[in-house]
């Protein structure tokens, strides 16, 4: 008999962070390694945030708060939805969670269950579908290409939808591929939705001010849809707060509670600290964000043009995020030494031991002729990465 439960013998541990900690473990014995595995900004969090941090360390904030996020913070997220996406989230449609995994984490397992079936679109974020398969669900996923730019159609989701559908889950900007849905897009992909009483869309937009495309797009801003949508949000990426752990979600009333009832009985509030430093960034003009957001397209495009000199690599033009995710299956079937290269996971192994490079399988994302490239890190580093990358890909024969 095992000594731990089915539950946590069947969850697959979070590639993402397996190779970031691999890339650690290496870096620790003195190996040069270049990660490029992680999912995080490597600019500072703004000083005005940390300020707003720091004054309530002085301030003695520092007790449980209520369970869905301080009041102050959650009518600035309030505030904000209305000001940067159009949407009309009261403070108590907002529940502040210890990052955006958690509030995916709480509408699934609120509102999932057993046998019931989650349509994820490929490429997906590592844990929607173990979230999903935590929930007892059935993830259902609609296969995309660099032809299609990685996005779905409206023909392909009706075709994915079954009696047992509950919700749709997605992200844009994507992780992993950078995919951003326009606003055409969107509304296509809602009409489908309405067509089915029961099903909800969780519309991930943690990358939203890391958008190359233009404006911002939520799906939740078609009134027709509005009420089948959960947006999750957070101050993580577009504002380099990866270790605040802050994010949230606007939804309706009766899914709110329902998520503040599961997190009362898993974490409660979230950090007081974290939330005086979120409520610094909810009320800030956004314009805050642009700076980085011009670096990292600097960046991709500087990837982009180095990716394309090595050999057998295919790549899209991602449009928002700090990924690329390009197609590497040229290398599917070739050898160097003892090293056998039949799918990306190989790959990725392969370019950390030969070229120092962590890189995340595609496998780990639901498409496994892909690997995703994080370009959240210095030019120079990128660039030795990549030439690095092209040295160990010319060994295999």
């Amino acid at each position: 008999m095992s000594k731990l439960s089915d539950r946590i013998n069947n969850l697959a541990e979070s590639q993402t962070l397996a190779m970031t900690k691999k890339s650690r473990e290496l870096q620790a014995q003195g190996i040069d390694i270049i990660n490029l595995s992680i999912g995080e900004p490597d600019f500072a969090t703004p000083d005005f945030i940390k300020d707003a941090a720091k004054e309530a360390i002085d301030n003695n904030f520092t007790h449980y708060t209520p369970v869905a996020g301080c009041l102050d913070l959650r009518k600035a997220i309030s505030v904000k939805f209305k000001r940067d996406n159009n949407l009309m989230y009261a403070a108590d449609q907002v529940v502040v969670s210890t990052g955006a995994k958690q509030s995916i984490a709480n509408v699934i397992l609120s509102m999932v269950n057993p046998g019931e079936e989650v349509i994820v679109p490929i490429p997906y974020w590592v844990s929607y579908i173990e979230t999903i398969k935590l929930a007892e669900g059935i993830p259902v996923t609609i296969p995309t290409s660099i032809e299609s730019n990685f996005k779905i159609t409206p023909e392909q989701l009706k075709k994915a939808i079954t009696p047992k559908t509950k919700m749709m889950v997605f992200s844009t900007p994507c992780n992993p591929s950078g995919s951003v849905y326009s606003k055409e897009e969107l509304k296509a992909i809602a009409e489908v939705i309405i067509q089915f009483p029961d099903l909800y869309i969780i519309s991930d937009e943690i990358y939203e001010h890391i958008n190359f495309a233009g404006k911002h797009e939520s799906i939740a801003q078609f009134d027709f849809i509005y009420e089948r949508v959960i947006t999750v949000n957070g101050m993580s990426k577009g504002f380099a707060m990866t270790g605040w752990r802050i994010g949230y979600i606007g939804a309706p009333k009766w899914i709110s509670d329902a998520c503040e009832k599961m997190q009362g009985q898993f974490t409660s509030g979230t950090s007081s600290i974290s939330q005086m430093a979120a409520l610094a960034a909810a009320k800030a003009d956004p314009s805050v964000t642009v700076k980085m957001c011009k670096e990292f397209k600097k960046r991709r495009d500087l990837v982009l043009g180095l990716l394309k000199e090595i050999p057998g690599i295919k790549t899209n033009i991602p449009d928002g995020a700090f990924y690329i995710f390009f197609d590497i299956s040229f290398y599917f079937g070739k050898s160097f030494e003892k090293y056998h290269i039949n799918n990306s996971h190989d790959l990725s192994l392969y370019l950390l031991d030969i070229g120092n490079v962590a890189l995340v399988s595609g496998d780990a994302f639901g498409d496994d002729n892909c690997m995703r490239f994080s370009y959240a890190t210095s030019e120079d580093k990128l660039i030795e990465a990549v030439k690095r990358v092209k040295e160990a890909l010319s060994k295999l024969k």
